[in-house]
This record gives structure tokens, C-alpha cells and sequence, in this order.
């Protein structure tokens, strides 16, 4: 085999083991076509070139009330007593998918109230109170995270809370926070103005989702004196 057809292998095998990762893109606005939901897309279309399968859903479309007392209402089964789609969403999307996107434009400099009511309303399926809460901890483990922001303001400060929450929620669940992406906009669809180029970093995140180098050492973690390449 020459170097040409060894070169198309490896990437076709590469293309057929990103084929079998699930990417889940969330995305917290309540605007079907703002800055978050176009730059939710750029991530789709990056995931797509790669192979990988790809889901977009919007939490609103599932999510219509926030978490309540489990303790009083909660069924007899011992599953949530709230009447939305927020479990077809959880089990179906989130926990069968090995990697998610957060999208969510700044509110307040925080999180939507959508996409922090998905994060509150988690806590019903993995409290001990729920009947398969160890498989549901199990699974909400060990995924691959990113984030993708937008707001109006392009002050650095705007947005670091809520890439603390982020990376603090994937150590939590020993997952990996393999990068963010912001983009500055006001009306719909300006984040694509927006010099620093968010929708193309959008993209590549999308691509390079489950190829993208992800490192958290400790003191005593055996490593390589190199980062990129080496042994």
C-alpha cells in the first residue's frame, strides 16, 4: 500500500469511528433563529463534515416548568410527577449521546433560565430517591462538553461565570470541557459580523469535537515533556 492509499485508509477508518460518537447540540435561547440557535448550527454543520451523527434540539421544546420538590412530587414509581418531554430528552438525547454542546445566549451574565432549568432538572433521575439513579449517574459521566455562547456585549468578563459552571459541571461528572466559543451579536444573526469569526470557530468545534486534544493534569500526572506530537 502506498503512502497515498495508507493516508485514505486511516482516514476512512477515522471517519467510520466518528460515525459511531453521538454529538447532542442544546441550545438554551428561546429564539429559533438568534445569534445562539446560528451558532448552534455552525457547530451542526462542522459535526455533519466530520461523520459524526448529530442531534439539535431546543430545551424549551421540552422543558415547561422548573425543578419542584421531588419529595412531593414524585410518583409512586419513583419517576418525576412533572408532565413535560424533559425525560424523552434526558434519556433519549442526553445520556445516549457522547458528547454535548451547550448554546445559550447571556442573560445577566448567566446562563438562560432554559438551559439552567435542564441542568436543575437532572437532579430528579440521578437523587437517590429515583429507582435507576446509579445507572443514570453512570451515564451522565464521561462525555465530552463544549460551550458556545452569544451576547450583546463583547467585554471578556461577560461570560467567565458561565465557563466556570461548565467546566466545574464536567469535572463533577469527570467529563471533558474541550473548549468554548462566543460570539458577539444584537439582532438576529449579527454574530455572523462579528470579526473574530464565531460561527467558523463554531464550526471547527463541531469537527474537531471528538478529535480535539483535551488535557487536565495534576502534579502527578505521568506525562510527555511535549504537548503536540512526541512521546
Amino acid at each position: 500500500m502506498n503512502s497515498i492509499d495508507s493516508t485514505s485508509a486511516v482516514a476512512t477508518a477515522n471517519s467510520g469511528a466518528l460515525s459511531l460518537r453521538k454529538l447532542l447540540i442544546l441550545v438554551g435561547s428561546p429564539r429559533r433563529e438568534g445569534n445562539s440557535a446560528t451558532m448552534a448550527q455552525a457547530v451542526k454543520l462542522g459535526a455533519e463534515e466530520a461523520g459524526i451523527q448529530v442531534a439539535l434540539h431546543f430545551v424549551d421544546d421540552h422543558i415547561t416548568s422548573f425543578l419542584r420538590d421531588c419529595r412531593t412530587c414524585r410518583r409512586a414509581d419513583g419517576e418525576c410527577g412533572i408532565q413535560d418531554r424533559f425525560r424523552e430528552l434526558f434519556y433519549e438525547q442526553f445520556l445516549a449521546a457522547d458528547g454535548v454542546v451547550f448554546c445559550s445566549p447571556v442573560y445577566w451574565y448567566g446562563l438562560s433560565a432554559q438551559m439552567k432549568a435542564f441542568f436543575d432538572r437532572t437532579f430528579c433521575y440521578y437523587a437517590a430517591s429515583h429507582p435507576d439513579s446509579a445507572a443514570v449517574m453512570r451515564r451522565m459521566s464521561g462525555k465530552r462538553i463544549g460551550l458556545v455562547l452569544a451576547s450583546e456585549e463583547t467585554y471578556p468578563g461577560a461570560s467567565l461565570g458561565i465557563a466556570h459552571q461548565i467546566q466545574e459541571y464536567a469535572r463533577y461528572t469527570y467529563s471533558e470541557f474541550v473548549g468554548v466559543v462566543r460570539g458577539a451579536g444584537n439582532r438576529r444573526g449579527e454574530v455572523a459580523e462579528d470579526p473574530g469569526g464565531p460561527l467558523e470557530q463554531a464550526e471547527r468545534m463541531g469537527r474537531e469535537f471528538f478529535s480535539r486534544k483535551y488535557t487536565d493534569y495534576r502534579m502527578d500526572t505521568p506525562r510527555s515533556p511535549r504537548v503536540w506530537g512526541g512521546e
